[in-house]
């Protein structure tokens, strides 16, 4: 790949379930070190967009382009499907997915949880992964908890555990789905420090959230959504600044207000 070639293309994506079309025709692109915020009202759509881009949905039209390299797919419309199990693992496990409910395995320690897939997925050598681990665990500002369950901590150390656990995998980029929207404000600011800290490294991350302020703080490119289909975007200060559609003028208004 080179450095002209995107981390992550979508052109074109569709995806419905049955008869509900959630997703009409979006194109997306991430380059390296870009940071790609998808807003919009609950439905538009953003979720299910870093869903099917991380193949944990299966879309019926559209290219996911992952490096240059083209999702292959068997069957048409609601029968499609990725056909080579091999460049869907390969795809996940380099498009790290951070979730909204943290979805740590509660049996195991914070440690064992972010060692867990690089050990058990990518077959790396457990001692190496352990002392990656503590270093990822030490960067988002929990090492202190390695020896900790998921239910003796607070909602922002668990997601900062999860995002941790993404890390490790030494992924291309990483996928946030709404990071900071289970938490209350003053455990929501340690998550986004981590985020934010994690933009200026320049790693290439897409982030659905609903969160204006850290839409506007971290990301390069804002995509709106309206209703399944890119309604405005661009720069984070033209869309926040002055966005031109009276759609995203409306929403800006109702999440804005303070």
């Amino acid at each position: 790949m080179t450095d002209a070639t995107p981390v992550i293309e979508i052109k074109n994506l569709h995806k419905a379930y049955e008869a509900l079309e959630v997703i009409k025709g979006v194109d997306i692109t991430a380059h390296r070190g870009d940071v790609v915020a998808l807003i919009g009202s609950s439905g538009s759509g953003k979720s299910t967009i870093l869903r099917c881009a991380n193949l944990l949905e299966d879309s019926q039209q559209g290219d996911i382009i992952f490096k240059g390299e083209p999702v292959k797919w068997r069957g048409n419309g609601l029968d499609r499907h990725p056909s080579d199990a091999s460049q869907v693992l390969r795809i996940r496990t380099n498009l790290s997915m951070v979730f909204q409910q943290f979805n740590l395995w509660a049996h195991l320690t914070i440690l064992q949880n972010v060692m867990e897939a690089p050990v058990t997925v990518l077959g790396r050598d457990r001692a190496e992964v352990e002392q990656a681990a503590r270093q990822y665990l030490d960067k988002v500002g929990i090492g202190d908890k390695c020896d900790a369950y998921p239910a003796q901590l607070s909602g922002g150390q668990q997601q900062r555990a999860a995002i941790a656990r993404a890390l490790a995998m030494e992924p291309e980029a990483l996928l946030f789905d709404e990071p900071t929207s289970a938490l209350d404000p003053e455990l929501e600011q340690e998550v986004i420090r981590v985020i934010g800290d994690l933009a200026t490294e320049g790693r290439t991350m897409m982030i659905v959230t609903h969160d204006m302020k850290l839409a506007a703080d971290v990301s390069d490119h804002v995509v709106f959504l309206h209703q399944g289909l890119i309604e405005e975007e661009g720069a984070p200060e033209e869309l926040f600044g002055a966005p031109k559609s009276d759609r995203l003028q409306q929403f800006l208004s109702s999440t804005m207000v303070s």
